[in-house]
This record gives structure tokens, C-alpha cells and sequence, in this order.
């Protein structure tokens, strides 16, 4: 039997207070006074009603690192950070390159329940660079895949990274590049400038991550095809693709929380937790990736949760893993670092963290306006929840690299809805 909610007094999408009624997996009735006699009520009073958030770039490791994660215990730290659908990085072992492993991705994530899985099949075979992996079987296989991306590494071939964007447009599928010029970064530890040379740490220029942008632009434009920039971190990138949108070309691109808040002067101790790929970069940099992400032309924001084990990460910088875990803080950090701020208000948040990266990421069902007849697919956020440290070991994700470990952020997820049925209440994962 299916659950039944009504939902009194949620600001939608930060409006006005709104009841709304969730039976059979979808939204029955939203509005003033709703009447639901057989549904449990729920008071939302406060709080602010969301469409269930979703994440474009999320490392979910199983297969063959579930040491680092798991695709259920990835999904419940989704659930617990508001989001309904995660796109899941082809990153593991074996490497999501063949149906056959992005189907096995995807229903782990049907039997664990907390947040629809969209596995990310890897462009090369085994992330090589070498030769195009089956991109097509993966499109008709059950797991229905759209995004590609070989993330991690970058689709350096300019000739590949041509011939995948041709093979998708087949299926309306997206290439998502990791924009990394491996020649200009080789042994790179930290964004090149004042504090990488203060720390003797090579640096990794803003131009590796700009030059690869400029170049699939044009080639996305030529070939008239679909690219999304992952993780865009300088505002040299920024401006980059503010032109390629004017042109009215299909490119698409994301931020992850991290680079809206830390800078690399963070590094200063060499602590581990701050190592990341691409790197923190400078407070110039986050001031422009904030304004992209307020005017539109950064579309969203991924988290790129990477979780690692901790051996990976407590360890000398050189030696340390990239990466750091983000889904269940990732809703608290843009509340600081955008609506706090005024440059979003919860509107903008919908569609940047719900509506954009659902449609980027072909995900039906997901990033629905909250209105009656839509999946019941929503989070119930409370922004009044003073700041608050943050602390990992409370987190469901097996793994602990936070980089906002003891950071005091605001706000709090109440509640989670996956088609209707409660993943998440009283901040606790329901089962």
C-alpha cells in the first residue's frame, strides 16, 4: 500500500505556505486548506517544500570500492541531503563501460530505494582515452543511460571527444567532460599561484581546465551536439561558456559547493581533506563562479561526491586521494554561499539544484515544478535552523572526507519524498 501525506503549511519553493496532499506517488491536491482524511499530516510549518533535488555527479564506488561506498549507503546520504535522483560516476571497478555494469548500477540503486539511480557511462573503454566504449548499448540498455563521462580523466583526444559527441546525438545523449588538459598538469597537487608556490606543491593552471573547455565548445558546435562541463572552478571557464551560450550552442555546465566556498589558502597545513580535482582555487575565482551560478550561465550545482576510505585520505598530501564527499551538506552550503547571500533566493535554488540538472541529465519524473498531477518527488527543508558544525561521523556515507568537517552551516533537510513514499523524516532515514 502506498503512503499518503498531507503536508501543511510548506512555503513552496519558498513562497506562500501551501498544503499539499502526496497519495498514489504523485502530488493529489496542492493549495489552500487541502482536506485528506485518511493521510498522515505532517507539519511543515517554516520550512520551505522543495522538488526532490538532483545530482548530476555523484561517485556511488560499488562496484569494487565499497570499502570507500556503496550505491545504498551513497543513496541514503542523498536522501538525507535532499535529493531523489543522483547520476552515478562510471569510476568503478570494473569501470561502467559495457550495459552490462551500468545496469547492475542501476538496480542496486531500484533495491535500495532511497534515490533513483542514473548510472554515467564512461565515454572510453576503461577510461582509457583510447577507444569509444559501447556507448549505444548502454542508451538501450535497461539502465536507459544519457550522460557519458570518463570524469577523473579528460577526453584529451580532440578527435574522440568529436566522434562521441556525433555517436550521442543518436539518442539525445550528453557528453560530460572533465576539463583537464593532462599536459599542462601533469604531477599538478594544487591550483597554481601564491599558495601552491609557498608550499612547494606543482601547480595546476586555470588555462588546463579553460583550454579543453574552448575546445569542446567548438567542437560540440560544429558537430551540433550536447556537452556539459563538469566541475567548473575559474572564471576564466566562466566567461568561456557565457560565449559559447550566446552562440546559442548546446553547452551545458555545473559547480560543486566546494568551489563556491573554499579557497585554496585552505592548503596552508597540508591537510588532505582540502585536495581535490580540479583544485580549490582563489576567493576571485568563487566570486565568479557564484555570479555564473546566480545569472544562469553555470546551470547547476553537483556535488561530486567523492567518497574515499580513510587510508586514502589521512595520509601525506602527495600521497592523498582527490576528492571529498558533499551530497548531505551540499543543500546548506548554497543556502550560505547563494540565498544568505541574496543571489538566489529558493526559487533559483529549485532550479538549479532540481528542474536544470534533471533536464541535463534526461531524468523523467525528476525536477518537477510542485504542482498537482507531478511525481511526488520533494524535500521540506528548514532554512532557520541556526549554523551548525559539521560533523562526518554522523553522516550515512561510509566514508569521512568532508571538507567542511567543524564548518558551522545553516539550515537543515526535515523530509525527503521518492514518488511519494517518506525516505527521509526528522532528518532520520526512515528505514
Amino acid at each position: 500500500m502506498s503512503e499518503e501525506w498531507l503536508i501543511r503549511g510548506a512555503a513552496v519553493t519558498g513562497g506562500d505556505p501551501k498544503d499539499i496532499h502526496l497519495k498514489d506517488g504523485v502530488i493529489a491536491a496542492i493549495g489552500d486548506g487541502v482536506s485528506a482524511p485518511d493521510a498522515t499530516v505532517l507539519d511543515a510549518a517554516g520550512l520551505v517544500a522543495l522538488p526532490g533535488l538532483v545530482d548530476l555527479h555523484t561517485h556511488l564506488r560499488e562496484p569494487g570500492r565499497e570499502d570507500a561506498e556503496t550505491v545504498e549507503t551513497g543513496t541514503r546520504a542523498a536522501a538525507l541531503g535532499g535529493y531523489t535522483a543522483v547520476h552515478a560516476m562510471a569510476n568503478t571497478e570494473p569501470v561502467a563501460d559495457t550495459a552490462g555494469v551500468v545496469e547492475q548500477v542501476w538496480r542496486l540503486g531500484e533495491q535500495a530505494g532511497y534515490a533513483d539511480v542514473r548510472p554515467v557511462g564512461a565515454v572510453t573503454v576503461g577510461l582509457h582515452g583510447k577507444q569509444l566504449a559501447e556507448l549505444g548499448a548502454m542508451a538501450d540498455s535497461a539502465a536507459r543511460v544519457r550522460v557519458f563521462s570518463d570524469d577523473g580523466f579528460c577526453v584529451a583526444d580532440p578527435l574522440l571527444m568529436r566522434r562521441a559527441l556525433e555517436y550521442v546525438k543518436a539518442f539525445d545523449g550528453v557528453i560530460a567532460q572533465h576539463a583537464q588538459e593532462p599536459r599542462l598538469t601533469e604531477g599538478a597537487q594544487l591550483n597554481e599561484g601564491e599558495m601552491s608556490s609557498r608550499l612547494g606543491l606543482a601547480g595546476w593552471p586555470a588555462a588546463a581546465e579553460e583550454a579543453i573547455i574552448a575546445r569542446d565548445v567548438l567542437l560540440a558546435a560544429h558537430v551540433d551536439s550536447a556537452l556539459h562541463v563538469c566541475h567548473v572552478s575559474t572564471a576564466g571557464s566562466v566567461e568561456i561558456i557565457r560565449w559559447a551560450k550566446s552562440k546559442g550552442w548546446r553547452v551545458t555546465a555545473e559547480v560543486t559547493p566546494h568551489h563556491l566556498l573554499l579557497t585554496d589558502d585552505l592548503a596552508v597545513e597540508y591537510d588532505p581533506r582540502f585536495k581535490v580535482n580540479p583544485p580549490l582555487r582563489t576567493k576571485a575565482d568563487i566570486e565568479a563562479l557564484r555570479l555564473a551560478l546566480a545569472d544562469g550561465t553555470i546551470d547547476c550545482v553537483a556535488t561530486d561526491h567523492a567518497p574515499h576510505p580513510v587510508e586514502a585520505k589521512e595520509t601525506e598530501w602527495a600521497e592523498a586521494a582527490n576528492g571529498m564527499t558533499g551530497l548531505e551538506t551540499a543543500l546548506r552550503v548554497v543556502q550560505l554561499a547563494m540565498v544568505d547571500t541574496g543571489l538566489l533566493d529558493w526559487a533559483g535554488v529549485a532550479d538549479r539544484m532540481s528542474a536544470r540538472p534533471a533536464a541535463i541529465g534526461r531524468v523523467p519524473g525528476h525536477g518537477q515544478p510542485l504542482a498537482a498531477g507531478a511525481p511526488a518527488n520533494l524535500t521540506l527543508y528548514d532554512p532557520a535552523v541556526p549554523a551548525t558544525p559539521v560533523d562526518p561521523a554522523a553522516h550515512a556515507s561510509k566514508s569521512r572526507n568532508s571538507p567542511f568537517t567543524g564548518m558551522p552551516l545553516p539550515g537543515a533537510v526535515v523530509a525527503t519524498f521518492l514518488r511519494g513514499g517518506a525516505t527521509v523524516l526528522d532528518g532520520k532515514v526512515t528505514r
